[in-house]
């Protein structure tokens, strides 16, 4: 019996652990439209029945479980079972920083917590790529491929006629960025021409292709441009010698009007043209006879005798 009182004692001595919450997973990872489990264990030191809560963190802090309810975008899809949640179909947006709070007021230390980071996957998606149709010897031409939804971020890789382009050698004429997606030809030669298409993957789900364009690359007609700017200087020379001929010959002057002769019974009056449309100017114009001195009249009358 004595012995019985002493390990009673001895038990009531020995020191209860508070509250201590933990996870199994701090970082969890699952695939968009999958279901994610967010773990929560908890030990009190006498409370039976604590609270406990889950909030997420993003711009600010959102309620996820609350009062024994989740709310908000998880209601209805996620279930609690202790304090461990399950998230049904996750989406991009439910990534982040998930928060487990127990709660025990009947304990010493009456709140514990643990923290679970939460990533969605994106598999690829058919990547957007540029690849042009034609381009000419000796120039610089990239082709670009790029996925901006795929997470983590895509890799990529080039086809050219159905066979994947290797890391370049020494002497090769091209370079491939796999993580900008970027084929780059700093001198382009026929030999480059073909059928080229790009394939993203980032380890999740199955690779995605972009459709494939066929690249034609041509000679540069050194001929025709030499031909064409001789042509262009002709022009310009004939057009500048047009210039200065009609310059010299003064069709480029101005005249303020030009003089027109004006007959009267014994000459002709100067009248400048601009006058011409002032009628007052010139008195009695288009009126009568021009008047007449002395000896016309007698000439006259001598020519009817």
């Amino acid at each position: 019996m004595l012995a019985l009182i002493s390990a009673l004692l001895l038990l009531h001595s020995l020191p209860v652990a508070p509250v201590t919450v933990s996870t199994t997973q701090s970082k969890v990872e699952v695939q968009e439209n999958s279901d994610a489990v967010l773990s929560c264990l908890f030990k009190t030191e006498k409370d039976q029945n604590p609270r406990i809560e889950w909030k997420k963190k993003d711009n600010g802090i959102s309620m996820v479980y609350f009062e024994g309810n989740f709310t908000g975008p998880f209601k209805g899809r996620a279930k609690i079972e202790g304090a461990t949640v399950t998230l049904y179909k996750v989406q991009l947006k439910d990534a982040g920083l998930y928060r487990c709070e127990v709660s025990a007021a009947a304990d010493s230390v009456q709140l514990g917590e643990t923290n679970v980071t939460l990533k969605v996957l994106v598999p690829p998606h058919i990547p957007f790529c540029e690849i042009p149709s034609s381009a000419l010897t000796g120039s610089l031409v990239e082709l670009r491929c790029s996925d901006q939804y795929s997470i983590p971020p895509a890799v990529y890789t080039w086809y050219k006629d159905k066979k994947p382009l290797s890391s370049p050698r020494a002497n090769a004429t091209y370079t491939i960025n796999r993580n900008t997606g970027i084929l780059t030809f700093q001198t382009v030669t026929r030999a480059d021409a073909g059928q080229y298409h790009c394939e993203a993957r980032n380890g999740v789900g199955q690779p995605k292709s972009c459709v494939g364009n066929h690249m034609t690359i041509d000679d540069l007609n050194v001929t025709a441009i030499i031909a064409g700017i001789v042509v262009l200087c002709l022009v310009i020379s004939v057009c500048t010698l047009g210039a200065w001929y009609a310059h010299r010959q003064g069709y480029f002057s101005r005249h303020r009007g030009r003089s027109f002769w004006i007959p009267q019974c014994h000459g002709a009056a100067h009248i400048s043209s601009q006058n011409l449309n002032r009628t007052e100017d010139i008195p009695h114009a288009g009126y009568g006879s021009p008047p007449q001195d002395t000896q016309d009249f007698k000439h006259t009358q001598s020519f009817m005798l």
